[in-house]
C-alpha cells in the first residue's frame, strides 16, 4: 500500500472517530440525555362514555277525537304551564246537545216538585215519584257526558313544558291520535349512558358527573347519577345509567349527543414522565441512573396516565434518578451524561474564550 493511501485512511478514521465523538455529546462515548426523577402525583381513574339528553318529561299532544280546529293557543316554540289551552276543536253539535239534555234536566226537576206535591197529600204514588227521580238522574247524566265530550274537544298542556314547532292550522280537521304538537319540560335534562358491567362497583347513585356537548365545546354540565338499570344487557354486556343534569338556562336540547366523564377513583403514587417509559412488546422499561452515571433498564410496572406522566406499580424509590427523555440513545449498563431541560452539558475540552481588551490584557 503506497503512503498515500494509508495517509487517506488515516484521515479516515480520525473523522470517522471525531463524528462519533460529536453525536455522543460527551467524553467516553456517554449519550448527553434529559434526567429526571421519579416523582410524586395524583392520578383519577376514568369511566368515559357517550349518551343521548332527553327531557325531564315529554310527550306528544294528540287530538282525543276527530274533529275540525278552530283556534290554535299556541305560537311555535311557547313555553306553557299546566293547562293552558293548545288547540280547541269544533264543539257546536255537543253544545246544542248539552242545551237540549239541560232543558230536559230542568223540566225532570219541576215534574218531580209537582209529584212530590201530590205525594204528601196522598194523589201521587211512591212508583210515580221513584220513576221521575230515574228520569232526572238520567238526564243529569247525560248532561255530564255532553259536558265531558265538549272539555275533550279543549286540548290543554299536560305539565309546564316548551312545546315544538306546531304542525297543525285553524281549520284542519284532524282524526283521532293526530298530532298536534311536541311538549317538552327541559328544566332538568336526563341523560342516559352506557358502561361496561366491570364497572358497576366503581359507580353509584348520586356520584357526582360531568358532560359535554358539541355544541359548547368550553361549558362543562356536572349532574348526578339518579338510577342504574338492574338489568345487564346480555349482548353489550353493559348497563345502562341514567343522569340528571340541571339545565335551568336551556341550553340542553333533548337528542344531543353528550360525552361523559366520571371520577371513579382518586390515588397518588409514584411517576415519570411517558418519554421516560420504553415499551417492549407487553412489558415496559425505564433507565435508572446510579450514582456513577450508569443506566440500567428496569422492567416496570404502570397504571394510569394523567397529563403526560405515568403511574409505576412497581416498588422504585421516589427521588430515583431516571432517564426522562432520549432512551433511544442509551445501552443498558452504560454510562449516560444526563443533563437538567434548560441547561447544557459541559464537554470537557471546550472552555469558554477569555475576552481581551484592547490592551492585550
Amino acid at each position: 500500500m503506497t503512503f498515500s493511501r494509508l495517509w487517506l485512511l488515516a484521515i479516515f478514521i480520525a473523522l470517522a472517530a471525531c463524528g462519533d465523538a460529536g453525536s455522543s455529546g460527551g467524553r467516553g462515548g456517554a449519550p448527553v440525555v434529559v434526567g429526571g426523577t421519579v416523582t410524586q402525583a395524583e392520578f383519577v381513574s376514568e369511566i368515559e362514555a357517550v349518551g343521548t339528553a332527553l327531557a325531564n318529561e315529554q310527550t306528544i299532544i294528540t287530538s282525543p277525537v276527530t274533529e275540525r280546529i278552530e283556534r290554535i293557543g299556541f305560537a311555535d316554540g311557547a313555553v306553557v304551564r299546566r293547562g293552558a289551552i293548545i288547540a280547541q276543536l269544533s264543539r257546536g253539535e255537543e253544545s246544542a246537545d248539552l242545551s237540549a239534555v239541560k232543558a230536559r234536566s230542568r223540566e225532570a226537576d219541576r215534574k218531580l216538585d209537582r209529584l212530590t206535591s201530590l205525594q204528601e197529600r196522598g194523589f201521587a204514588t211512591n212508583a210515580a215519584v221513584d220513576e221521575q227521580i230515574a228520569l232526572r238522574d238520567g238526564a243529569r247524566a247525560d248532561a255530564s257526558a255532553i259536558q265531558s265530550r265538549i272539555s275533550d274537544r279543549v286540548i290543554r298542556a299536560p305539565f309546564d313544558g316548551v312545546l315544538s314547532l306546531r304542525i297543525v292550522s285553524p281549520g284542519t280537521v284532524v282524526t283521532s291520535g293526530s298530532p298536534i304538537a311536541t311538549i317538552s319540560d327541559i328544566s332538568v335534562i336526563k341523560l342516559d349512558f352506557t358502561v361496561p358491567e366491570n364497572f358497576l362497583t366503581a359507580i353509584e347513585v348520586g356520584q357526582v358527573i360531568e358532560a359535554k356537548a358539541a355544541a359548547y365545546p368550553d361549558k362543562i354540565f356536572y349532574g348526578t347519577i339518579d338510577n342504574i338499570n338492574p338489568l345487564v344487557d346480555p349482548l353489550s354486556r353493559s348497563v345502562t345509567v341514567r343522569t340528571v343534569l340541571d339545565n335551568e338556562a336551556r341550553l340542553l336540547r333533548p337528542g344531543m349527543l353528550m360525552t361523559v366523564r366520571i371520577a371513579s377513583e382518586t390515588r397518588s403514587g409514584p411517576a415519570i414522565p411517558e418519554t421516560a417509559l420504553l415499551a417492549q412488546g407487553d412489558q415496559n422499561f425505564v433507565f435508572l441512573v446510579d450514582q456513577d452515571g450508569i443506566a440500567r433498564r428496569t422492567r416496570v410496572e404502570i397504571g394510569l396516565r394523567s397529563n403526560g406522566m405515568v403511574e409505576i406499580r412497581s416498588e422504585i424509590k421516589l427521588g430515583s434518578k431516571i432517564v426522562a427523555d432520549g432512551t433511544v440513545k442509551v445501552r443498558d449498563d452504560a454510562p449516560v451524561k444526563a443533563v437538567i431541560p434548560g441547561q447544557k452539558p459541559a464537554i470537557e475540552g471546550l472552555q469558554p474564550k477569555s475576552s481581551t481588551n484592547a490592551d492585550g490584557n
